[in-house]
């Protein structure tokens, strides 16, 4: 009979966690909690790893925009981004980056599900309404509508 297998450390487990992909600090700490009722402890752990450079805030919003941005649009992703109790000032600079591509990207995510120009006003709510639900603003939709009109006359 083989013998039990050890549990791994609360660090091993987290580092199991962001080998995967970056975590927030809520995020982990939420992961981690299920392994250990001492908060105490799980706090310590992500204070070492912080210290360590394991853990940070600023990369994990970068994989995050990276991760979503060929698909939302920025207030879909500022409002994940919220969502993990982030300093305001690494959410703003990654905003400021998706700013100039947020037209291209709707463009892009567009494309992809419809690839053609609306043919009446019916068509042409559906297809603002999908772009809304990605979280575009209002002004990429109409880029994106509007221009794929004109693109059309020319």
């Amino acid at each position: 009979m083989a013998a039990p297998r050890a549990q791994p450390s609360l660090r091993a487990r987290a580092l199991r966690f962001l080998a995967q992909r970056e975590h927030s600090r809520p995020e982990l700490r939420r992961k981690l909690a299920r392994h250990e009722a001492d908060a105490e402890l799980v706090e310590s752990v992500l204070d070492g790893l912080e210290r360590a450079g394991l853990l940070s805030p600023a990369r994990f919003a970068e994989s995050l925009v990276h991760r979503r941005q060929a698909r939302y649009g920025n207030r879909r992703i500022a409002q994940e981004l919220a969502t993990h109790d982030l300093d305001p000032e690494t959410v703003a600079s990654q905003m400021a980056a998706l700013q100039d591509s947020e037209v291209a990207r709707a463009r892009a995510a567009w494309a992809r599900r419809f690839g053609a120009l609306p043919q009446d006003a019916a068509d042409r709510a559906r297809q603002s309404r999908f772009l809304s639900g990605r979280g575009f603003s209002a002004a990429a939709i109409r880029a994106v509508l509007h221009g794929a009109i004109d693109d059309e006359d020319e």
